[in-house]
């Protein structure tokens, strides 16, 4: 296993390091739509008078995505933050592996070609070009291709997003790609919308926080049941007349034709799951390869496909067996370095981001690299709305981890409060605001102890969501209104820099802060822990944010 080299010029602390991830508090403009500015903060506005700040880059190429016009998440943001580096992720991975031409040369797409041929190809996922769980224009280059490789009939099961997009965009994907179908029909091509429904009604459950929002996906894109319809256009306005639920959030709907849906998937089907990003694919992967022994739900009807995931989205526990391009493979995070050089770990969030604490800062990897020495924490989530309780668990993490600093059992805690996050993501500005009040007061609780105990608390985010709550003019930078006047909500997160305090009242004089040149990504944070606890830098890491004083 890897270990750390001691530093001769950075001292081992007095007490406990922690990374402290507000998920989606960004450092947004002035606007009326920044719920971090219009909160009550007396503890971030402490921060900001008294501890070094520098602002990060999340999002973009400083994460591993294509560009800097790719918003950064919470997958990402948490690879970064735990390897110290910056790889290829998702998005880049599929691009230039179709654009390569190596997925169509890949095993696991042959299979699902076969499949093809002798039944229904089916592709399921998040249909929007958010590039943050997914492509659009991955699937319309899969689509292609099948058509070329000789496949006759293909159905498409969509999960409306409003997240990582326009909360009512939902048309603007649907209408023109129904326009791209009707351009590539023949008389021995059949394509079809099957079926569909909002992100956060159906499949795209995440840490098995409400595995009813698979077995609704399950009844609707492998049973075919469900409401119906004559296109998925007419659900989407129907619904939205109906309900006035914005898209993330609208029912399930099964498309019909002559009293039958269109699409259900059936026995040797092949059937792929076209998210790049792993969080929210995992549940509907298991409930396909799952044997007699699954359990979450009943089924119904378990169809023998070929099952295919766009990536592995966990490679210890090998779901799915089958995919088409290979994950970033994630090598010398903290995680690893830290175990080996034999530093007591806590791990610690609630349901909803427990597993970016643990998984995706370990580099997509299950499971612990030392049992001994690190420990994870998960606080059950709350299933409600979460606008309705926008504290969520912030409290209940706090008391836990108030706890373990207390012990004097680990040297370095990490911690992420969804907050900003989760509840930025509804749209609702009043809850927002709530949210980013309530964390606050937790880290005015947390930061007693940290400064008690004599320790370091880094403060940071992985990336912006809840500083920029209304959609942005890009020329005026004033909020969009909607037809009534009201400002345009905004779900999605955001392309701006997250802030980074260092709170350090221990009195150490080993190191100072880095001036912010404006370089400095989230993946200067691991350095700056190893830094912090004494060690030097591994040589793959990118640069810390402190510099030894001597």
């Amino acid at each position: 296993m890897l270990s750390l080299k001691k530093s001769n010029a950075f001292e081992a602390p007095k007490g406990p390091v922690l990374v402290v991830v507000m998920d989606g508090v960004g450092i947004g403009t002035h606007n009326p739509g920044n719920a971090v500015e219009r909160a009550n903060t007396p503890t971030l506005d402490r921060l900001s008078s008294t501890c070094p700040c520098l602002k990060l880059k999340a999002h973009g190429t400083a994460v591993g995505l294509p560009s800097d016009d790719d918003m950064g998440n919470s997958e990402v943001g948490h690879n970064a933050l735990g390897a110290g580096q910056v790889f290829a992720q998702g998005a880049k991975l599929v691009s230039q592996s179709i654009e390569s031409g190596k997925m169509f040369a890949g095993e696991a797409w042959k299979e699902e070609i076969a499949a093809g041929k002798n039944g229904t190809l089916h592709f399921i996922g998040l249909f929007s070009d958010g590039n943050v769980h997914s492509h659009i224009d991955h699937l319309k280059a899969m689509v292609l291709r099948a058509k070329e490789e000789g496949v006759s009939r293909v159905r498409f099961h969509i999960l409306l997003d409003g997240r990582d997009v326009g909360e009512t965009s939902a048309l603007d994907y649907i209408l023109p790609f129904e326009e791209f179908l009707r351009g590539i029909r023949s008389a021995d091509f059949d394509a079809k919308i099957a079926s569909g429904g909002g992100r956060m009604q159906i499949t795209m459950d995440r840490y098995e926080a409400d595995w009813s929002m698979v077995e609704r996906g399950w009844r609707t894109h492998v049973l075919g049941e469900g409401r119906t319809f004559s296109s998925a256009a007419e659900a989407v306005e129907t619904y939205r007349r109906e309900t006035g639920a914005i898209d993330q959030d609208l029912p399930a709907f099964v498309i019909a034709e002559n009293g039958r849906p269109v699409g259900p998937i059936g026995d040797g089907d092949g059937v792929i799951f076209y998210n790049f990003r792993g969080d929210r694919a995992l549940e509907i992967s298991r409930a396909f390869e799952g044997g007699a022994d699954f359990d979450k739900f009943e089924r119904v009807r378990v169809p023998k496909v070929v099952y295919a995931g766009m990536l592995q989205y966990d490679g210890d526990l090998k779901i799915p067996r089958r995919y088409l391009v290979s994950p970033p493979e994630i090598t010398h995070t903290m995680g690893e370095y830290l175990a080996g050089s034999g530093v007591p770990v806590l791990a610690i969030s609630e349901t909803q981001k427990y597993g970016h604490v643990t998984y995706f800062w370990n580099g997509n990897r299950s499971g612990k690299f030392s049992d001994e020495l690190e420990t994870y924490v998960e606080i059950p989530s709350d299933v409600v709305p979460f606008e309705q309780r926008p504290w969520m668990k912030c409290a209940e993490i706090t008391d836990k981890l108030i706890e373990a600093l207390e012990s004097g059992k680990y040297r370095f805690l990490r911690v992420n409060y969804p907050n900003g996050d989760m509840v930025g993501h509804t749209g609702s500005l009043d809850a927002t605001e709530i949210a980013v009040e309530a964390l606050d007061l937790q880290l005015a609780r947390l930061l007693a102890v940290v400064d008690r105990l004599g320790g370091v608390a880094i403060i940071t985010a992985d990336h912006g969501n809840s500083d920029e709550m209304y959609e942005l003019d890009k020329k005026t930078g004033e909020p969009k209104k909607n037809k009534d006047g009201s400002y345009k909500a905004k779900t999605s997160h955001t392309l701006n820099r997250v802030p980074c305090w260092i709170c350090d009242r221990s009195g150490r004089t080993d190191y100072a802060v880095n001036e912010d040149d404006g370089s400095y990504g989230l993946s200067a944070v691991a350095a700056t822990v190893v830094n912090l606890l004494g060690y030097e830098k591994p040589e793959p890491w990118d640069k810390g944010l402190i510099r030894p004083v001597r």
